[in-house]
């Protein structure tokens, strides 16, 4: 579901890092100390009552506020939808820069949530014994809702990566279902020779793919020390995804179809694209946008480089308490009930997939048939996936800037087909020369 933000626009992510850069300024740069709180205010809070105000663009929302509401009555949660992800962050941060208009809760992606919690906009969930919650989620979605000591949220989704495809083209054309990244290189090949007119997947490139794909590489390009930044882009994992991909680029074995897009999904529907490796929330997708595939795709583990599982998060969001928020301990008792009570059922029953862990290893959702993959228990697969994720990822503490800029240097190898690892160094550059100037200490290697 996360990966709506693909269609959001880049204009917005340039304002709003622009925005940010101003507001890291005067902001804290080594993070606050964890605290040690109880959650005696927030069950204070929900027995008191009141009205919070709650941004959101999740299909679930709705359903959840509505499953709040009924659940405690002296509540009123004020539901807005602020627009997609930057457009949502362009208006959080020019509400937060006025000092006035922000909501009491807001959900944020992964990605994005270190440079509001730099700017020190967000409320430390550790005061409100939060902390005491970290077994209950998956290892690679709680490192993500943290920076420093502070504790900005509680993870709602995970995207850990899978292989997505469609067992009827596969079948056709005898191919095998890969299991390293050198069978997948050979199937797009044997694929698209027995039938030009299908490739083995699309990507026109999408910052956040390409970032995954590193992450799964075992790649760690950024390392963020409070304002000391460092980025390699040509460490191993990137060189090791790159002499892959590249492949794929310049022997145009990649569906020149964008993402997203409707063409797109009557290509993921006829068999056009015949698989993709995307983030475990991608079944909801399937279900709403691509019906001419039901009953032909499948899900199995993600392709690694020697066989041994590994994979990466792609994608996945978190909701956090706003420090404007004039009942920061009611907020924080909302985003408890969304991500850790009752609110996850319906995020599930939405086609959202969990973070914690007693969703993931619930035999009611793990050994679930799914229809419109034929039957199959995806849920087995996708998992199995959460457990496997690499650890130790770190974004840059300006990723939405970085994201926007992402199409003028590395997107230009996809345009004239030509390798990846020119336009990282061009990122790269541009990341660092970027984060100099607005008062980050970066360098490059």
């Amino acid at each position: 579901m996360s990966r709506i933000r693909s269609r959001a626009r880049a204009a917005a992510a340039v304002a709003l890092a622009a925005a940010l850069a101003v507001g890291c300024s005067s902001g804290s740069t080594s993070g606050p100390a964890a605290a040690t709180g109880t959650q005696d205010s927030v069950d204070a809070a929900l027995k008191a009552g009141g009205t919070i105000t709650y941004w959101s663009w999740t299909p679930s929302a709705k359903d959840q506020v509505a499953a709040f509401q009924k659940e405690y009555p002296n509540v009123h949660v004020d539901y807005v939808n602020a627009g997609t992800n930057k457009e949502e962050y362009t208006k959080l941060q020019n509400a937060i820069k006025a000092g006035s208009g922000a909501p009491d809760v807001a959900q944020i992606e992964y990605y994005a949530l270190p440079q509001f919690a730099l700017t020190d906009s967000l409320a430390d969930l550790n005061q409100y014994g939060f902390g005491a919650f970290e077994k209950d989620y998956s290892a690679s979605t709680w490192a993500q809702v943290k920076n420093s000591n502070g504790l900005y949220g509680l993870p709602q989704d995970s995207g850990p990566m899978a292989l997505f495809y469609n067992k009827e083209v596969f079948d056709k054309n005898g191919i095998a279902v890969p299991k390293t990244w050198d069978e997948y290189v050979a199937a797009a090949k044997k694929l698209h020779a027995a039938d030009p007119t299908k490739y083995i997947t699309s990507d026109t490139g999408d910052p956040g793919f390409a970032l995954s794909m590193i992450w799964q590489a075992g790649g760690h390009p950024f390392s963020v020390d409070g304002r000391n930044v460092k980025i390699n882009l040509a460490d191993a994992g990137a060189k090791k995804w790159t002499a892959t991909w590249n492949q794929l680029i310049e022997g145009k074995l990649l569906a020149p179809v964008k993402e997203w897009s409707d063409d797109w999904f009557r290509a993921l529907g006829d068999g056009t694209v015949a698989s993709l490796v995307t983030g475990a929330w991608m079944p909801g997708n399937f279900k709403s946008s691509v019906p001419g595939g039901e009953g032909k795709w499948a899900v199995a583990p993600m392709p690694t480089y020697d066989g041994k599982p590994v994979t990466a998060e792609n994608g996945g969001s978190t909701q956090s308490v706003v420090k404007q928020s004039k009942n920061p301990a009611l907020a924080a008792a909302f985003v408890r009930w969304l991500n850790h009570g009752n609110g996850v059922k319906p995020f599930i029953e939405s086609g959202g997939f969990p973070a914690t862990t007693a969703d993931l290893t619930s035999p009611a959702f793990v050994d679930e048939p799914v229809p419109y993959f034929g039957g199959q228990k995806i849920n087995q697969v996708l998992t199995q996936a959460s457990k496997d994720v690499a650890p130790g990822w770190t974004y840059l503490p300006y990723q939405t800037y970085a994201n926007s800029v992402f199409s003028d240097t590395v997107g230009k190898a996809y345009l004239n087909g030509t390798g990846l690892d020119a336009g990282l160094a061009a990122w790269q550059q541009a990341l660092v020369d970027y984060g100099n100037q607005q008062g980050f200490t970066v360098s490059a290697g």
